[in-house]
């Protein structure tokens, strides 16, 4: 049997990066972001380090293009190909307005990334991961990343966001019940706070603890 490979949809700087990086520790990753301008980068990078990334740009609202990159991650590994972990961190746009001044695009919107997205990717790598139960050490591991505190209670002006939050939240715990007795373990991960990236350097720069440091290692209370 080939070697199992883990897939990461949504590898832009910050959270995406720092989970390939960590993945690519122990397995060849597969990169999915929407342009190759984005993936080459942290190709390179994990390739020089000694990992394997292999990139392929893939609109993951787009089934026909979710099968697309679907079909050359086999052509590529071969079609008995399984998959240890994919992981789900396409984060849609925080839109933060009054309910009565959002337009039905705006608010809609929200669901692409968030709930079409994770629907096609699940769908997508699902049946790979089902191939490969039983034959490794841990189950094969689906992750959503992109969850927030909106993912349980909606907040004033937070409609689009938290609706579209909720339904992540959902779709994971629906899976968690189907495929959890099939031997898949499905997780919902609620990151809360600004992840700290270039882009988000001005924010709070003179407060202490105010962002996220995506390559940090978690802390529990009582370690």
């Amino acid at each position: 049997m080939p070697n199992p490979i883990a897939i990461i949809a949504g590898v832009g700087p910050g959270t995406g990066s720092a989970v390939a990086r960590r993945f690519a520790q122990f397995y060849p990753v597969v990169l999915l972001a929407r342009s190759q301008g984005s993936l080459d980068p942290l190709v390179k990078e994990i390739t020089q380090s000694g990992g394997s990334a292999t990139g392929f740009p893939t609109d993951v609202t787009s089934a026909s293009s979710m099968d697309s990159t679907i079909e050359e991650i086999t052509a590529k590994f071969g079609s008995d190909i399984t998959v240890a972990a994919a992981i789900y961190n396409v984060a849609n746009k925080f839109l933060m307005k009054p309910f009565l001044d959002q337009s039905p695009d705006e608010f809609f919107g929200s669901l692409e990334p968030a709930n079409r997205g994770a629907f096609n990717f699940a769908q997508a790598t699902l049946p790979l991961m089902l191939n490969g139960v039983g034959r490794g050490q841990y189950p094969p591991t689906l992750i959503f990343t992109a969850g927030a505190t909106a993912a349980l209670k909606g907040g004033s002006g937070l409609s689009a966001f938290a609706m579209s939050k909720f339904g992540t939240r959902a779709l994971s715990q629906s899976l968690a019940r189907e495929f959890g007795p099939k031997g898949i373990h499905v997780s919902h991960a609620i990151i809360d706070g600004i992840i700290n990236t270039e882009k988000t350097k001005a924010y709070g720069e003179n407060i202490p603890d105010s962002k996220i440091d995506p390559e940090g290692e978690c802390i529990y209370p009582g370690d």
